[in-house]
């Protein structure tokens, strides 16, 4: 039989560091404040970066790792909420610029859980046949969507993009073990980033995005709830026990989050590698980034069993259960 394999890791942050006492002086906040609430100590900053930048480093970075050339790629998926533009989108950006050129190439926007339906996604596409190798990355430069004043959204947020090479290859065992996509679009408004407006008159100005709005309470209930039940649908499709989950990657959104996710599902955190210390809330890129630092650090070896869990704007969840 025949299933995919994660073939390869990799990631690439902006070199600009902020920490949050930088934060304290531009807003009233501290590192305390910051740090008891979220977890978070510094998130890195893009200086002139954007999204297919942070992608495409990513990508040759996949290529020169793996050994892989451009031209073998079949499928390239750059999950964001932070796109270049709309139109280009950022994969066929990145496409381009690693001259991929037997590669199709789209975005997925699912927010914080776009890592995980890319993931989605490409395998549904290799399983069809029609796709052999897939790079998949999340990649954000969330920093240009942020108010620089509202500390109820701009402690949270980073840049940074990471990623994955998907062969579909022979197996001895399934390697895809479970898949559970949900969207809870009567949430919508509890988070939101770059909303536009039609206008009223002609000719009609030219459209401004709005920064982040998050209802944080709402937000953190949603994910407390949502995320223990994504990976319990998931794990189950397979008969899997969580015990058998050798690490659970979840969405780097807020430290408090992942513990309780741990403390509901009754798995020691010990299982739930944290670094959004380093990074803060990095959105589709948290997962991928997590994943490469957890294979480079020997935390992930062969064989292991992944859940990746993620959560966020549409209201989304999105889990997927992988032999690594």
């Amino acid at each position: 039989m025949e299933d995919l394999k994660i073939v390869q890791t990799a990631s690439w942050v902006p070199d600009q560091v902020i920490d949050n006492d930088d934060l304290s002086r531009i807003m009233d906040t501290s590192d305390d404040w910051i740090q008891s609430r979220t977890g978070i100590k510094r998130r890195h900053i893009s200086k002139h970066e954007n999204t297919a930048d942070l992608a495409s480093k990513t990508g040759q970075l996949l290529l020169e790792k793996s050994g892989w050339q451009a031209e073998e790629l079949d499928l390239i998926l750059v999950a964001t909420m932070s796109p270049d533009a709309y139109t280009p989108s950022t994969a066929a950006i990145v496409q381009g610029r690693l001259q991929a050129k037997n590669a199709v190439a789209f975005d997925v926007s699912a927010a914080c859980s776009g890592f995980v339906y890319g993931l989605a996604v490409a395998s549904q596409m290799m399983s069809t046949g029609m796709v052999k190798k897939a790079m998949v990355i999340g990649s954000e430069v969330l920093s240009k969507l942020i108010d620089w004043h509202d500390r109820t959204t701009a402690v949270l947020f980073g840049d940074g993009a990471g990623g994955v090479l998907l062969e579909k290859v022979p197996v001895k065992a399934p390697t895809l073990l479970g898949l559970q996509l949900k969207t809870f679009g009567e949430l919508s408004n509890e988070l939101s980033a770059g909303m536009t407006s039609s206008g009223n008159t002609f000719p009609k100005p030219l459209t401004e995005l709005t920064p982040f709005k998050m209802n944080g309470r709402a937000v953190y209930r949603f994910a407390t709830h949502e995320v223990p039940e994504s990976i319990l649908q998931a794990s189950a499709q397979n008969k899997l026990t969580l015990d058998q989950i050798d690490v659970f990657l979840l969405h780097q959104a807020n430290a408090r989050i992942i513990r309780q996710v741990a403390k509901r599902l009754k798995q020691p955190l010990e299982k739930f590698p944290i670094n959004i210390a380093e990074y803060g809330n990095t959105s589709a890129a948290s997962e991928p980034i997590l994943l490469d630092e957890c294979v480079e650090k020997g935390m992930i070896k062969r064989g292991d069993i992944l859940a990746l869990s993620g959560f966020g704007g549409g209201l989304t969840t999105g889990t997927i259960i992988l032999r690594y």
